[in-house]
């Protein structure tokens, strides 16, 4: 059995062997699901390739290359520092 303690901040680490069962990488979100029992499920989210796809296409937009992208995530990210 796995167990994990509340912070007082309400949070919790999930267990090695339940990410590792449940495959779940830094950043992945979960959902937490309250049965009638009051019981609480824990799954993964995640989207079908047909939910995202399509989801950066904007009609009229000019294409951008890699480098372009990467000089746009420095940029940003100097900004949030």
């Amino acid at each position: 059995m796995a167990l994990s303690t509340i912070t007082t901040k309400g949070q919790i680490t999930i267990p090695k062997s339940v990410r590792d069962s449940l495959k779940l990488k830094t950043g992945d979100r979960i959902e937490f699901i309250i049965t009638d029992k009051q019981e609480a499920i824990i799954r993964p989210v995640s989207k079908k390739v047909d939910e995202v796809f399509g989801i950066l296409n904007q009609p009229g937009r000019k294409p951008v290359s890699a480098d372009e992208m990467k000089v746009g995530i420095r940029m940003r990210h100097r900004a949030d520092v």
